[in-house]
């Protein structure tokens, strides 16, 4: 049945009629302007505070929230606040309240079934004895959520009391807010199946047990004191696991079973990230009193879309026509028109970000370094929070109205075309003269006998199962203090790079003593693995306070990607940046040192990019910039580098038929960066935080000499795909997680590398971590690698390797 020929009724009234507010947002950044969340919640997790200091943290920062989206011009009473203010993740925040308790943790409920705190940080951080829930990426986002785990067996009790707390503070102090939870079919739809369901088990199967925990929840917010409650739906925007039209049914009847509740909220539900699609039509018809559509990502409705959101008893149109996920200030007169379009199309209208805003910074105005003319060309979280009352304003009251912020919308958006800068034409000739020939190197057969061939280290090749790192070690508070000192212009130039080199050299020195076969410089002259580049790039710019939360209590200040890309210095090939700092760690020992470099895609993931050109065009200026970065790591003497790819997925359009394309251009980016070195040059990649079946082509296309990934929370996940997909090069899949604080066992490494054998030969594996390792400390680091070393070289006896044969594994493993 094709959701053509699905009928379905006309909208069911609504059950509380209370006007939607004209603008909104859907969220705001949480993490605090200075990071108050973060520090308080590490402060907690170290033991130098109580709950109590947590908890009002917290609730000081949702007030002061508040209180500044109402001085921005949202309104206190009238349910435009979005209470939305997890203290670890919303997807988790909406499993504690749903009390789908994973089976493995089972034991930290109490006896209603209810996490507390402490419990709910078990779920997103690990124990001694347990890993975490896997992580992975929020759509097309660099946010990462902690993903459910359901059974046919999981509990689900609702579970309110953090969000009754939070609607009831705020009312006692004159706001009334709009709680705000993962939708039911998104929330099961970005679950995976536990480890206790049978084989084929889909956990969309328990939407109908679900449906009656989120009405009890509805009845206990309305109960509270909540008009409205948020829904987010973003799943219904990506192409799932289940066709659209067996989704389209489980949509209407979710929504129509949640819409017929006695003394509910308002029921106003977001689709953001992009479309729904043919989903908008059970959406719009179920009884929903506001429907909120993506127009930055997503297309306008249609006009027999449109009749959906027609006459008195439909649903309010809540136009997300501000980017909630990019920086550059809107098109202000364009999106006006646009609106003017849809209300004299019959719709109600409201104004609304496209998605929730703590994708970006919260206050350009605090940015006073940057360039006052760049600056003009940006709007971060309060910015957009006025670009959505004006367009309300300016919708009902008219153009006039908003007249001078039209004009200086405009004015922005003129200078931003002619500024110098914006276009280089040396950058440009450059990458409109490559040819075929320059993107690839020879086979990966020629390539591994060349490498072969070459001693890696004093004594020869590197031995079976070789142990290295991703990057990055941790950044100590002396190290962050010595770069703080410098850039306040209180640490001499010459100072800090002899404090850079002595901290080279101590990491070395622990690397080597704790054995690891493939080292590592540590990086401790850069602040982020995308930041430091961008500060030796020209067209970036770089931020004081642009602080994004990535997951948890961990945030990155994306740069801002404004212009044409080459390397700073004189002429088109600019100054090498990394090869002083690599080339001083590999003058230290006879163990080969791996460059360490950003991959084209992951800069533009992890920065905000222009807008006024195609993501594939400028993705090759930057790799062209680290084209000469790697040759000058070859020159230097440099035998293996790595160019990391962790957000190969992030851009991955959520429309399958969208996909191939941004696949070619973003392989190739890579493939244009890489393939300037000699046969017997080793390149590595390393990828983390995705679902990679999805992209497992991508992975091999991109052609590296060995790929490390992450695996460890997975448990070894990833293998199957690849041994599916015939991946044949080195592979490195991560035996440590380091997104979570515990300390693996070497028993518990030794049997993810036995794992990963039963998919891999012997002769291609790698060990290493999921990932870099600044955000972790050394004690724990130390621990950590000792028991991979000591893992890697337990299960390495077990490998013999007869002369001129490949390597193979005893006990039956694979070889």
């Amino acid at each position: 049945m094709s959701t053509q020929q699905t009928t379905f009724p006309t909208a069911v009234p609504p059950a509380v009629p209370s006007a939607f507010p004209s603008a909104t947002i859907t969220g705001y950044p949480r993490i605090g302007r200075r990071r108050e969340l973060k520090k308080a919640l590490e402060a907690y997790w170290a033991g130098r505070s109580g709950r109590d200091a947590l908890e009002t943290a917290a609730a000081e920062l949702q007030l002061a929230t508040y209180r500044r989206l109402v001085e921005l011009g949202l309104g206190a009473q009238d349910s435009s606040l979005p209470a939305a203010f997890p203290l670890y993740d919303q997807v988790l925040d909406t499993t504690v309240a749903l009390g789908a308790v994973p089976s493995r943790f089972a034991d930290l409920a109490d006896p209603d079934g209810r996490l507390d705190l402490d419990a709910s940080f078990v779920l997103a951080r690990g124990d001694a004895g347990r890993a975490p829930l896997e992580l992975t990426k929020w759509f097309d986002t660099n946010y990462h959520y902690l993903v459910p785990e359901i059974g046919p067996g999981t509990p689900f009790r609702a579970t309110a009391d953090r969000l009754v707390a939070d609607v009831r503070r705020a009312a006692a102090h004159g706001f009334t807010v709009r709680p705000v939870l993962v939708g039911p079919l998104s929330f099961l739809l970005l679950a995976k199946a536990d480890d206790d369901a049978p084989a084929g088990f889909d956990p969309l199967q328990r939407l109908p047990e679900l449906l009656p925990v989120y009405a009890r929840l509805l009845r206990d917010l309305a109960a509270a004191g909540a008009d409205w409650v948020q829904l987010e739906e973003p799943a219904l925007v990506a192409d799932q696991h289940v066709p659209v039209e067996e989704l389209a049914p489980s949509v209407w009847d979710a929504y129509t079973t949640l819409t017929a509740v006695a003394g509910r909220p308002q029921l106003f539900v977001t689709t953001s990230y992009d479309s729904p699609g043919p989903l908008l039509h059970p959406l719009a018809c179920s009884g929903v009193e506001a429907l909120h559509l993506d127009l930055v990502e997503g297309a306008a409705p249609t006009p027999e879309e449109l009749e959906f959101f027609q006459g008195e008893d439909s649903a309010v149109l809540v136009a997300g026509a501000v980017d909630g996920h990019n920086v550059w200030r809107a098109d202000l007169g364009g999106r006006l028109a646009r609106l003017g379009e849809l209300a004299r199309g019959g719709a109600r209208v409201s104004v609304a970000s496209s998605t929730s805003l703590f994708h970006v910074p919260h206050d350009v105005a605090e940015e006073t370094g940057l360039d006052p003319l760049l600056r003009s060309w940006l709007a971060f979280a309060d910015q957009k929070v006025g670009e959505v009352v004006t367009l309300a304003r300016g919708l009902a009251d008219g153009e006039e109205s908003v007249a001078g912020q039209l004009a200086e919308a405009a004015e922005a958006r003129r200078t931003r075309e002619g500024a110098a800068g914006v276009r280089d034409a040396a950058v440009r000739g450059r990458a409109a003269s490559l040819s075929a020939a320059e993107i690839g190197r020879s086979p990966a057969e020629v390539r591994r006998i060349a490498q072969e061939g070459r001693s890696f280290t004093a004594s020869g090749p590197l031995p079976p199962l070789p142990t290295t790192t991703i990057g990055s070690f941790p950044q100590t508070p002396e190290v962050r203090a010595a770069r703080a000192r410098h850039r306040a212009g209180r640490l001499p130039d010459a100072r800090y790079d002899e404090f850079l080199r002595e901290e080279i050299e101590r990491v070395v020195r622990l690397q080597e003593e704790l054995g690891l076969d493939v080292l590592v410089h540590g990086e401790p002259e850069r602040n982020d693995m995308v930041q430091y580049f961008a500060e030796h790039l020209d067209g970036f710019a770089t931020t004081v306070h642009g602080w994004v939360q990535s997951y948890g209590s961990r945030c990155t200040r994306p740069s801002i990607l404004w212009g044409d890309v080459s390397r700073e210095g004189e002429g088109l090939r600019g100054e090498a940046f990394t090869v002083p700092w690599i080339g001083h760690a590999q003058s230290l020992t006879d163990r080969p040192v791996k460059g360490m470099l950003t991959g084209p895609v992951t800069i533009l993931a992890w920065s905000f990019v222009r807008d006024d050109q195609p993501l594939g065009e400028t993705a090759n200026q930057v790799a062209l910039a680290l084209r000469d970065e790697v040759a000058d790591l070859e020159a230097a003497g440099i035998g293996i580098i790595q160019v990391d790819e962790p957000a190969l997925r992030e851009l991955l359009p959520l429309r399958r038929a969208d996909q191939q394309a941004y696949l070619d251009w973003s392989v190739d980016a890579f493939r244009l960066a890489t393939s300037g070195v000699r046969d017997g040059t080793q390149i590595h990649t390393h990828l983390c935080y995705s679902e990679f079946g999805e992209v497992v082509g991508a992975i091999d296309g991109l052609d590296a000499d060995v790929t490390s990934i992450e695996a460890a929370r997975s448990r070894m996940e990833v293998l199957t795909d690849l041994e599916a997909a015939g991946f044949s090069r080195g592979i490195g899949p991560g035996v440590w997680d380091i997104h979570s604080p515990r300390v693996p066992s070497r028993e518990e490494v030794e049997q993810l590398l036995e794992r990963a054998l039963e998919h891999v030969p012997a002769r291609t594996l790698w060990v290493n971590p999921d990932c870099g390792l600044k955000t972790r400390g050394y004690e724990e680091t130390k621990a950590s690698l000792e028991h991979l070393v000591a893992a890697a070289r337990t299960v390495r006896e077990r490998v013999v390797q007869p002369a001129g044969r490949p390597l193979i594994v005893q006990h039956g493993t694979r070889g």
